[in-house]
């Protein structure tokens, strides 16, 4: 997995195949073993973007003295 050639949706695309073949049960014990680490990279990958959306929005709405924060937090 090349992070400079993959974006978000196709992260959580590529996450949710993974999800729906483990979930059959068919897969062999090894083949679900590669599946899971490649979900941890791919759910690692997709957190760090988000993380990254929320901190450019955070900035942003400081330079512009916007409030967005609800009594959860951000985006609340």
């Amino acid at each position: 997995m090349n992070k400079k050639e993959q974006d978000f949706e196709t992260a959580i695309k590529k996450l949710e195949d993974i999800v729906l073949k483990m979930e059959t049960g068919e897969l062999s014990l090894d083949e679900s073993l590669k599946k899971f680490e490649e979900g941890i990279k791919l759910s690692k990958f997709c957190s760090d973007k988000l993380n990254e959306a929320e901190e450019k929005i955070s900035m942003l709405a400081k330079e512009h003295k916007l409030n967005l924060k609800g009594k959860d937090g951000i985006f609340s």
